[in-house]
């Protein structure tokens, strides 16, 4: 047991010399931070307003959330059935093979 700790002593000396400091904060400085975000999006081009009349009202938007809530919605419904389906076969296949395993042993 005393080897063990002693291992354990000298592995955690040995990781603590390994690497600099685990301080994240002087990694992310906002100086840094922020160059790397602005270098990312150099070659971007810059937002425009959408003056051909194409955005979406709030109305328009509102329903169209709607009806891709119920879309989802009757999915899950169809998706649930599935594997509900799915399992009552396996059941079936699982006791049809129980069933002919008790056949063959009587044999």
């Amino acid at each position: 047991m005393k080897k063990l700790a002693f291992a354990t002593v000298a592995a955690a000396f040995a990781l603590s010399a390994c690497g600099e400091s685990t301080d994240a904060s002087e990694e992310a400085v906002p100086d840094t931070v922020e160059v790397e975000a602005d270098e990312a999006m150099a070659d971007m081009p810059e937002p425009v307003e959408d003056d051909a009349g194409t955005a979406m009202t709030d109305e328009e938007v509102e329903t169209n959330l709607n009806v891709g809530e119920e879309e989802a919605e009757a999915a899950a419904d169809r998706a649930t059935e599935t594997v509900d389906d799915a399992l009552a076969a396996a059941e079936a296949a699982s006791a049809e093979m129980e069933g002919e395993t008790e056949v063959e042993a009587e044999d």
